[in-house]
């Protein structure tokens, strides 16, 4: 799958994506500090999932109406670097539509809920 990581989600996911062998941009490795709607714009264009910590890429979506991919939002409680990636991993046991259908994910240690905009 092919994925643009968000700078607030940490290279551990990066590297985790890479790891399985994912295409991944990684907003932190090569445009730091871009503006959110040029990051969600990226990722439309691109067609690609967007992963992100940042809520305001909700507002984005759902108020502001920007064209996604996708985006999976991360609003976990512990930020450690291994329950991200935990977390990572329990996304990816999504169905493959669910990734690649313009679905906005908020994904908690307790739920995954699953949105169309």
């Amino acid at each position: 799958m092919k994925f643009v990581v968000d700078e607030s989600t940490g290279d551990a996911v990066v590297n985790e994506l890479r790891r399985l062998n994912h295409d991944v941009i990684s907003i932190h490795e090569q445009a730091p500090g871009t503006e959110d709607s040029t990051v969600l714009n990226i990722a439309a264009l691109k067609d690609r999932l967007l992963l992100t910590n940042d809520k305001d890429f909700g507002e984005l979506v759902y108020r502001s109406g920007l064209p996604h991919h996708g985006v999976v939002l991360f609003r976990l409680r512990d930020e450690r670097t291994a329950n991200r990636v935990h977390m990572l991993r329990e996304v990816l046991k999504l169905p493959r539509d669910k990734l690649t259908g313009n679905y906005f994910i908020v994904v908690s240690e307790s739920k995954i809920r699953i949105r169309r905009p």
